[in-house]
This record gives C-alpha cells, structure tokens and sequence, in this order.
C-alpha cells in the first residue's frame, strides 16, 4: 500500500555560501504491507527520520518516488484519513494553548467528522489510551510525558488510518512508560485494525512490537528481514546491532 522506490535525499551542506550537498538517503526501496508494523532501525545519523519525513510528504525526495495507495505522498489528498504520525518530541506535538479537548478535536474537523459524534468519539479514545474525560479541559504542561504522548497517540488514531508513523514516539519517555505505550500501541492495532511504521534507534522495543525490521545504515537499507528471523541477520552491522543488546 505504501511503496518507496529508489528513493535518493540530499541537503545543502555549511552556510549560505557553501555549495556543497551532504547525500542523507541512498536508493532506498521498500514495501509497506497493509496492517503490518514495519520497524525502521538506525543509529543516529542513518537518515531514518529523514526517510520518515518523506513517508509523510513533509519533504520530498530528490530522486525516486513515495505512493500511497498508487497516489504521490506528496499530495495531501493522498495522505489524509490514510496516513498519521506520532513525533519524538510530544511537547511540540500539541499547541501548548490548546487543551486536549480541542487537540483531539483539530484532525476530526479536518476530517470532517461529524459534529454530533466528535464529542464521545475523543472521550472513547482516551479511554483506549488509558486515560478520561478529566483530562479534555488540561493543558499540555499539564500532563506528563507519558500522559501527552497517550494524548498524541488517541490523536493520531481518530481519524483511523491506515498506517501510524511513529518517529523515536517512545524514546523520551522513562522505561517503565515506554513499555506501556508499547502495550497500547499493540492493544490499539488489534482493535482499529491498523498498521505502524516504527521508527527507533532501539531494536529491542522494533522486535517486541513489529512484524519485520529493516535496518539502515548511513543512508542505505542493510537488511529487511522477518521479525523472527532476527537472529539470522547476515550484514556484519546488523549482527554487531544484535550482539550490542544481547551482552
């Protein structure tokens, strides 16, 4: 459904006057399968946040092409209602002078939900996320991290897309929360049927959540395999990956 061919990014590299171009991505191809959460994993540096930029139309690529359902990611109509995305830092995620009521209702009025139905439809998915109706009048400095990034996430589902991209969605959060955000996560495909696209520097939180992991390195995709598979990686990075969080 979602299909990246030969895809190529590069930005500007130095100051105003420097000429020369720093190439991040390199003909990168890849798959997306309807309802399956495929893990993107790289160290800092590898161009994964870069890719997912891409995958949400925010950027385009230079070289090669990103569709959605046979439609350019670049168009919103492409996008809308099909693709969402949960960001690293939940403190920018939400206007800081909106409460969560009128956070959760933005996309829904985008979506042009129907008025009458916005009200308990935001109310059930807090209760999905762990949380209730207490919070709809609380502002974002209000809650805690695990609480704002819940919120980002009932956001992210409301319009019920296809496909979640969650960008290091967990990583500035405290363990114990990230393993209940990745509990949620799980809970939340099996009951709206949709899939994600996990992007992390931690193959640890990519094994126990996704289906298949690609890995990438320095702009290039070195493995795409099988979840269960993992053990029998073949690129010496993706082994050392391994080894790292096995000692």
């Amino acid at each position: 459904m979602l299909k990246v061919e030969g895809v190529c990014k590069s930005y500007k590299k130095g100051g105003w006057f420097v000429k020369a171009w720093q190439q991040v991505l390199y003909d990168i191809g890849f798959e997306w399968k309807q309802g399956e959460c495929l893990g993107i994993i790289g160290e800092s540096g590898s161009g994964k946040s870069t890719l997912g930029r891409l995958l949400l139309g925010i950027e385009k690529p230079d070289r090669g092409a990103i569709t959605f359902g046979g439609k350019p990611v670049s168009e919103r109509s492409a996008r809308r209602g099909g693709i969402s995305a949960v960001f690293q830092d939940y403190t920018s995620s939400i206007n800081p002078f909106y409460t969560v009521e009128q956070a959760m209702l933005e996309p829904l009025t985008l979506a042009k939900e129907e008025p009458k139905l916005r009200q308990s439809k935001i109310e059930r998915l807090l209760v999905h996320v762990g949380l209730d109706a207490s919070y709809l009048p609380k502002y974002p400095h209000e809650l805690s991290g695990g609480e704002a990034q819940r919120v980002c996430i009932a956001r992210a589902v409301s319009t019920e897309p296809a496909c979640i991209v969650l960008d290091e969605a967990i990583s500035s959060l405290d363990g114990s929360v990230q393993m209940q955000v990745l509990e949620l996560l799980k809970g939340l495909r099996d009951t709206h049927r949709m899939g994600y696209i996990f992007i992390t520097h931690d193959i640890q939180a990519a094994a126990y959540l996704c289906d298949r992991v690609m890995i990438i390195r320095s702009g290039r995709i070195e493995e795409l395999i099988e979840v269960e598979h993992l053990s029998d990686v073949q690129s010496p990075y993706a082994r050392e990956l391994l080894r790292k969080i096995m000692v």
